[in-house]
């Protein structure tokens, strides 16, 4: 569950927080009976809902990478956020996200090959640009070369780089909170913790040293 307490319908405010909770779960309590079209438990609405300010700027987000007046193409906006999901380890996200390509037609080979778009060759040159930029900014914070950035130029208008750098570091901050509130898809425990040694086992024989005697030893 959430690290966050959630929001019930009867709690919901008026203006922001109720008509969202309509418009994704008809007239069910997303508490007591959670569950999205989309397979999701839909906590993450039911948490960002603590906020209406916060609930509401970020659905004017998803309002406007949505808004038909967006330059970039669909599809490359949605790959940007897809890395940013996978990059990031936010299963809510690129699972969401690839559900989006699915919903553009997008080839189901090229989002089976997302997660070693490096190496595979499904790509044609936009993508591969488009998935090196978000790597960049994803992976990297930022940090992203000139050479990279001049063949952006050469593709793409300022416009279009400028919707791209938005949606997916928008989608990259979208996975970070994901993944610290533990909502939807990112409710689960850190697959790296130690594997704790066989009883009887003794560092020191392992690494091949002598103890040291302690001071008044």
């Amino acid at each position: 569950m959430p690290r966050l307490r959630e929001v019930p319908l009867d709690e919901a405010d008026d203006k922001v927080a109720k008509p969202l909770y309509r418009l994704l779960f008809g007239e069910r309590d997303p508490v007591a009976e959670p569950g999205t079209a989309t397979g999701t438990p839909g906590d993450w609405w039911t948490v960002f809902a603590i906020s209406p300010a916060t609930l509401k700027h970020a659905a004017q987000g998803f309002a406007y990478y949505r808004d038909p007046e967006r330059k970039l193409d669909p599809v490359l906006r949605e790959l940007g956020q897809t890395w940013a999901g996978w990059a990031t380890g936010s299963q809510f996200v690129f699972s969401q996200h690839c559900k989006s390509l699915r919903g553009l037609a997008y080839p189901e080979e090229k989002i089976a090959a997302l997660p070693t778009w490096q190496t595979s060759v499904v790509y044609d040159a936009k993508e591969r640009l488009v998935l090196a930029y978000a790597d960049r900014l994803v992976t990297h914070q930022g940090r992203v070369p000139d050479a990279l950035f001049a063949e952006l130029k050469a593709k793409f208008s300022d416009e279009e780089i400028l919707e791209l750098t938005y949606t997916t570091t928008m989608y990259m901050m979208h996975a970070v909170m994901s993944r610290a509130l533990r909502t939807e898809f990112d409710d689960r425990d850190d697959p790296i913790t130690e594997v704790e040694a066989p009883e009887g086992f003794d560092a020191l024989d392992f690494l091949g040293g002598e103890r040291s005697k302690k001071e008044g030893d």
